[in-house]
């Protein structure tokens, strides 16, 4: 089944209520639901109006994710449709930018989006000129990716399996592997790629022929990851978001892995070729540095660490430390005032001589709860810090600190 430049409608109830001009229009004037008071507010207001039952749960759900899209879109959620599990797995724009550039610096003319969702990564493939045929398995999802593809002439969607695409039909392919499947209402999610859709194997035998991209998750085991490809691993203003795997035209030559860092600041990257040295561990330092966890997850902590002539505080725990604050885009940093021991009895005493009443709590390889742990601090005053629960060695510490970057 094909649609192009308009939504094809599908057999699914709440899919027919919303696809309708009356629903549309009142999904457009609707004004944004941020509570449950305003949907409340909304669906009583929809239903003095004469809307039915159906067009009205509708357009509500519709204009609840909106809202909650707009973290990931901006005003082009205003136009949007949405899943709710569409949006959650949804590319941000501006990691899907990234996506789309890679395909125009391969020299790619068409490039199949296969796994579309909602249809993020697609709508930045069609405003980079790509020609774009998206597929989704699932009918509902592929019609509301048409709905959110068809301001662009340039791009088209399909309800198939990708194992059933004509791959030889495109310059280059996107995957984004569907690692859960729904049955009766339920989810589960497949921890053995053989079971995703498509397969890992089959992916990668596909990218081995064309210029290709993969989208995984950031979590993905590396024993999984091809030794001929460039396995990129990105965060956006800092969350860590996608491990995305480059084959043939689009992987770069010499870089294996690569940690990317997007940010209001801009975008930075730290690449490798071989497998990096672990940084040596030292003594506390005046400085303390978080890495980005792309960093942490490319296994890059070593080169960086290098880079700010700084140590591990421990073998088995990703923060550095230093002498001198160097800025860097890949690390948040921490000036030390004092380090303390790690018991909230004693702590709510010190917290409470130096008048410290707004904290902030970071954690690393403790077992602790940050909000129990608060709660039981009883803070007070006007001063703010740091406190960092982590070991030294096989010490547990809190280290009170202020934030530099």
């Amino acid at each position: 089944m094909a649609y192009a430049g308009s939504v094809v409608l599908v057999q699914r109830d709440e899919l027919l209520a919303l696809l309708t001009p009356e629903a549309m229009t009142l999904l457009d004037d609707a004004p944004p639901v941020e509570s449950a008071g305003d949907a409340l507010a909304l669906v009583t207001r929809l239903r003095a109006a004469g809307g039915s039952a159906d067009v009205v749960a509708a357009v509500v759900t519709q204009a609840k994710l909106r809202r909650r899209a707009s973290a990931k879109f901006g005003p082009f959620a205003e136009r949007m449709l949405f899943t709710d599990a569409g949006l959650q797995q949804a590319t941000r724009l501006q990691v899907a930018a990234h996506h789309a550039n890679r395909f125009r610096q391969a020299g790619a003319v068409s490039v199949a989006d296969l796994g579309c969702g909602i249809g993020a990564d697609s709508m930045a493939f069609a405003s980079l000129g790509l020609e774009v045929t998206a597929f989704d398995v699932d009918e509902v999802t592929a019609a509301i990716a048409a709905h959110n593809l068809a301001p662009f002439p340039n791009a088209q969607v399909r309800h198939d399996r990708a194992e059933e695409v004509d791959l030889d039909a495109f310059d280059a392919l996107w995957f984004d592997p569907a690692r859960r499947t729904t049955n009766g209402g339920s989810t589960a999610r497949h921890f053995d790629p053989a079971d995703w859709s498509p397969s890992l194997d089959f992916v990668f035998a596909a990218g081995r022929e064309r210029p290709t991209g993969i989208k995984l998750g950031p979590g993905i085991d590396h024993a999984y990851l091809p030794e001929d490809a460039e396995t990129q691993w990105v965060s956006s203003n800092g969350d860590l978001v996608e491990a995305t795997v480059w084959m043939h035209g689009t992987a770069r030559a010499g870089i294996r892995r690569s940690a990317l860092v997007i940010s209001r600041h801009g975008t930075a990257e730290l690449t490798t070729g071989e497998d990096v040295r672990d940084a040596d561990v030292a003594a506390l330092g005046a400085v303390l540095y978080e890495p980005d966890a792309a960093i942490i997850r490319a296994r890059l902590i070593g080169d960086l660490a290098r880079s700010l002539e700084a140590s591990m505080i421990s073998e088995s725990i990703a923060w550095m430390t230093a002498e001198h604050f160097t800025p860097t885009p890949f690390a948040s940093a921490f000036s030390v005032r004092e380090v303390l021991p790690l018991h909230a009895s004693s702590l709510k005493g010190e917290l409470r001589k130096r008048g410290i009443g707004v904290l902030e709590i970071k954690k690393r390889g403790v077992d602790i709860d940050p909000a129990e742990f608060r709660r039981k601090l009883s803070l007070k005053g006007d001063a703010s810090a740091v406190l960092i629960l982590t070991r030294i060695g096989d010490k547990r510490v809190a280290i009170l600190a202020d934030r530099l970057s």
